[in-house]
């Protein structure tokens, strides 16, 4: 089978407010379920892997773009790649160092894959279950790298919840800048942002349900989840009239 049209959003401010909502939300309902419910990184990775996997497939097989399915994807990503970072970091003893390296190896590993077997990497246009199984791929690994990178600023340096924020917005912020003033390849641009607001959403989850002793603000994360859900809906309800308007 294969797909004639286009099966991701627009690369748009609205698609990167709701990918930072989604990333943030990964980080709380990831956290809910594995410390909250007490089920531990390696059962909580395997509900998240199941989900992941019927979402995926769903995404892939569908007959045309659908905002919330895709989006839904990106949230099992994330919530995957909380568990799995977790997992990794902790339960396994590499640190927060050598997830990071091993995750990083992952994604290039992605990568180089995704550009033999295809011959380009893309990311505004993904057309066909093969490129679109790639591209799914890519964004399961980079999660799981920006919450090993997240929590590395955060619990490894002096830097804090709100430092490792502050440094990982202000490198996006310079990304922007390379997309807006520079000749830089813009699929290089795309998933380097990718990944980079993963560990922002890591940090903004925390900052949002930590204890207030350890720099958090305790507001609960099925609570935090369910307010970053109502948020994600409303963007992606806003990005949807607007592109209406724009092609009435």
């Amino acid at each position: 089978m294969s797909h004639s049209f286009n099966k991701v959003p627009a690369v748009t401010l609205a698609f990167w407010l709701i990918k930072i909502a989604a990333t943030t939300m990964g980080e709380t309902a990831g956290d809910a379920v594995s410390m909250t419910l007490e089920l531990g990184y390696l059962a909580s990775s395997c509900i998240f892997a199941l989900l992941f996997v019927v979402a995926a497939s769903a995404q892939i097989f569908a007959q045309r773009y659908h905002p919330f399915l895709y989006w839904g994807v990106i949230v099992a990503t994330t919530t995957l790649g909380t568990t799995l970072a977790d997992f990794s970091t902790r339960s396994l003893g590499v640190g927060y160092p050598g997830g990071s390296l091993i995750l990083f190896a992952l994604v290039l590993l992605s990568l180089a894959a995704w550009h033999f077997s295809v011959g380009r990497i893309s990311f505004d246009h993904i057309a066909s279950p093969k490129v679109e199984s790639f591209y799914w791929m890519t964004i399961l690994f980079s999660n799981t790298l920006g919450t090993a990178l997240g929590d590395f600023l955060a619990d490894e340096t002096p830097l804090g919840y709100e430092g490792g924020a502050l440094i990982f917005g202000a490198v996006l912020a310079l990304i922007a800048a390379a997309y807006y003033f520079s000749r830089v390849s813009r699929a290089l641009l795309f998933w380097m942002a990718f990944i980079l607001t993963r560990p922002l959403g890591a940090t903004l989850g925390d900052i949002l349900t930590k204890p207030l002793e350890a720099g958090g603000l305790d507001l609960g994360r099925f609570s935090s989840s369910a307010v970053l859900a109502a948020v994600m809906t409303a963007l992606i309800l806003y990005s949807l009239r607007k592109a209406k308007t724009a092609h009435s």
